[in-house]
């Protein structure tokens, strides 16, 4: 009687350590118990700065496009399923010293500047050295596609490229295939690159406060770690029945090598 109440009670206590709980689970709850949770405003989103290995989309455009073709890819296409590969080829690659090689213009220095600033500064430099007024030219410079990397415990780890703007955490996770029971939500990592160096930010995806975060918008190169949860290293399950059906068969299996022993 001893020994079953001994197995109950040591069942119980690993149930209840290795389930994993609901407030671990949930997105956005309002932990610090907001009285208007619909009307938090995310953080406002500072521009973006061109870092070393940056690839650049540099269009230029005038009232005569013979005047800027040779600025220009040839057969520049829409979005496509080879538009990542393209612009490895067709774009403009931030070097090591933070330059990109223009043609006519040489090396123009580009680390640190926003894409509105590079434009102003190209305008102005094509405008000085190639062109006159009359050209009437216009520069377009956006990064090829927002490029950032998952890894740890989601559904497809791995290097993911979107082609849009803005990206916040929620997407940047739900694009790489969500994160399991298994992945710890309120600690995801966020590794930055900055001129200085790389840093390590942290998120609490299970609090609604997490879009007041300036780190609620990725960036470019970022890297994202999803560490797994204490019960998933423990290996005995993050549900009840994974639980029990785990300390079922130790139980048996001890069982049996104590009877082989006796006989």
């Amino acid at each position: 009687m001893k020994k079953i109440l001994a197995i109950t009670i040591l069942v119980l206590s690993v149930l209840a350590s290795s389930c994993v709980p609901q407030k671990d689970v949930l997105y956005l709850q309002n932990k610090d118990n907001a009285e208007n949770v619909s009307h938090i405003i995310s953080e406002v989103q500072k521009p973006y700065r061109v870092q070393v290995n940056d690839i650049l989309n540099i269009r230029v455009k005038a009232l005569s496009q013979k005047l800027v073709q040779m600025f220009n890819p040839a057969g520049d296409a829409n979005l496509n399923a080879e538009s990542a590969e393209r612009a490895y080829f067709d774009g403009f690659t931030v070097d090591l010293h933070g330059e990109i090689r223009i043609p006519t213009l040489g090396k123009v220095s580009v680390l640190g500047y926003t894409t509105e600033e590079i434009e102003k500064m190209l305008e102005k430099k094509l405008l000085e050295v190639e062109f006159k007024e009359a050209a009437n030219i216009f520069v377009t410079v956006k990064l090829t596609g927002l490029r950032y990397t998952v890894n740890g415990e989601v559904g497809n780890p791995g290097t993911i490229t979107l082609f849009q703007e803005r990206v916040n955490i929620f997407e940047a996770i739900a694009n790489a295939g969500e994160i399991p029971l298994t992945g710890n939500k309120k600690d995801v990592m966020i590794i930055r690159q900055y001129p200085q160096g790389e840093k390590i930010h942290h998120l609490d995806l299970t609090n609604v406060n997490v879009m007041k975060s300036p780190y609620y918008y990725i960036q470019p190169n970022d890297i994202i770690y999803i560490q797994p949860i204490k019960q998933k290293s423990w290996g005995l399950g993050t549900s009840g029945a994974q639980s029990v059906t785990t300390i079922l068969s130790i139980v048996s299996l001890v069982a049996t090598t104590v009877l082989l022993i006796s006989r």
